[in-house]
């Protein structure tokens, strides 16, 4: 009863006119700047941080809150429209969503991101209120072999489940893996892969790699292959921006089952939103195929419901994470714990008893955000589709200067635009020789986190590599690990089966047909 007495008081406080402002100005500009390939949430919330030093703290982060959630829906609108995504937690959802826009759906693809971002975030919200004890024990769990099978999970599931052919899934997972190693040594402080160039010391950044791989190598591809190898044109959007009772029924078990997905993630800091979108995708993919018309491939809804809902639901819970545990989970939340530490915040348990109107006001914003991005992105998703009806060329021009001005705005440095270059052309040949893009991102997001992660347990254990298997999360996770390469391997081969067996039925009825 105290806890909704407290969220109560934080309502009142958020829905104050000028609280209710600043939570629609920054659901504005987060969608935005969100819709820039290369500018994401986390990009809008840093550039935002010395506009809010004239405002008070609960303000500050009200708005703070309606730009994180409202650069999730914007990183997101670019992926389903031109395969763009703003930000790597953006990318599964551009899988189905493009397609479905491709296919004249891109006002329902919209529907299903904001309905999804919007189911992901409500029910986040929620848990953040009621089960921080939960959440503060359960990450309290994790150790370095708990985060390494974690991480050995994510590589093994997106090289090997999410793709269809593994060879090409493992050699995307490991050209990540190299990305992620370039750079100083954080233990011993030798410069790896660097060259000898000091452009190189601190690493290649992930926005750099994500721009270059999706957004610069896409507009190569069609500038040299697409244009002359199809002759086909995008199909203008048309029909309701809104799902009807047939699609709504199609996506809620997805958004649901994402939801389910996304939350622990929320409290584990294992790269973000990433890899729950990645699971999200792969388990609504595994289970597509079990049916006797399987629609991924060809703009499945819940292709797209499933990762939008997973991502939001993360995304909440990090933000719970970050204010019940001080534990930033994402590059955002990072962003947010330097500016709590601005206004001398320091979240964490202690944060509930200091400055409890902030806290319970913050959590409020977020029921209140979501609202206010359901209410703006569902009228307007029918006017963010007619961006595709914009010409082939001004727009992959546009994709072009501002995948150039985003880099630039992160670093600074003319070398980041040459690597951007060299990044796209990469993903010109990934695209071309059909190699999946997704095992190369989890394989750099996560590559640090595994490499730590193993020195650590490692030097805990005096070089005993058996701690790795020592506890029961690590064993669960390989346990299930096992369980769903086995059930992929047998699905694979039944479909292989399968696929054999159709020609020699359609020979033997050719056959029969001739005889008569």
């Amino acid at each position: 009863m105290d806890t909704l007495q407290l969220l109560g008081e934080g309502f009142l406080n958020a829905l104050t006119p000028a609280n209710l402002l600043w939570v629609l100005i920054g659901c504005l500009l987060g969608t935005a700047v969100g819709v820039l390939p290369g500018l994401g949430s986390s990009m809008a919330v840093a550039l935002l941080l010395p506009v809010t030093f004239s405002l008070e703290p609960t303000a500050a982060f009200i708005m703070f809150a309606g730009v994180y959630f409202g650069g999730l829906f914007g990183d997101s609108t670019m992926g389903i429209l031109m395969n763009t995504p703003g930000q790597a937690s953006a990318i599964a959802s551009t899988f189905e969503g493009h397609k479905m826009a491709l296919n004249g759906r891109a006002a329902q693809a919209l529907a299903t991101a904001a309905i999804g971002a919007f189911i992901g975030g409500f029910i986040a919200s929620i848990a953040v209120v009621f089960l921080a004890p939960v959440l503060a024990d359960f990450s309290s769990r994790f150790g370095p072999a708990e985060f390494f099978a974690l991480a050995v999970f994510a590589f093994a599931a997106t090289s090997s489940i999410v793709t269809d052919n593994v060879v090409k899934g493992l050699t995307a997972l490991f050209i990540g893996l190299g990305i992620a190693v370039i750079g100083v040594d954080g233990v011993s402080g030798a410069p790896r892969f660097t060259m000898d160039s000091p452009n190189l010391f601190d690493g290649i950044s992930l926005v750099t790699v994500t721009v270059g791989l999706l957004a610069l190598g896409e507009v190569i591809y069609v500038a040299s292959l697409a244009r002359h190898t199809s002759g086909k044109r995008l199909i203008a959007p048309s029909g309701r921006p809104w799902l009807s009772r047939k699609e709504f029924v199609e996506a809620t078990p997805a958004w649901l089952r994402g939801t389910a997905i996304g939350l622990p993630f929320g409290v584990v800091p294992a790269g973000g939103s990433e890899i729950p979108t990645f699971l999200a995708f792969g388990l609504e993919k595994r289970l597509d195929a079990r049916r006797t018309d399987p629609q991924f491939g060809r703009g499945a809804i819940r292709g797209l419901a499933a990762p939008e809902a997973a991502g939001n639901s993360t995304t909440s819970m990090a933000m719970g994470a970050l204010l019940a545990l001080g534990l930033p989970i994402s590059a955002t939340a990072a962003i947010m714990l330097a500016a709590f530490r601005q206004y001398g915040l320091q979240p964490g348990p202690l944060l509930f008893d200091r400055a409890p109107d902030l806290v319970w006001s913050l959590l409020a914003s977020f029921f209140i955000a979501m609202v206010v991005l359901l209410i703006l992105n569902l009228p307007f998703a029918m006017l963010w589709a007619k961006l595709l009806l914009i010409p082939r060329p001004y727009l992959y021009a546009g994709i072009t200067v501002f995948c150039g001005l985003g880099i630039y705005a992160t670093s600074g440095s003319t070398f980041d635009l040459l690597l951007l270059l060299g990044i796209g052309l990469l993903g010109f040949l990934m695209r071309a020789l059909d190699f999946p893009i997704a095992p190369l991102i989890i394989g750099m997001v996560l590559g640090p986190l595994a490499e730590t992660s193993l020195r650590d347990a490692a030097m805990s254990a005096n070089g005993d590599f058996s701690v790795l298997v020592a506890g029961p999360i690590p064993i669960v996770l390989y346990l299930l690990l096992a369980l769903v390469l086995a059930i992929s391997l047998r699905s694979r081969f039944l479909a292989r089966r399968r696929a054999r067996a159709l020609p020699e039925h359609d020979g033997e009825r050719e056959r029969a047909s001739s005889g008569r």
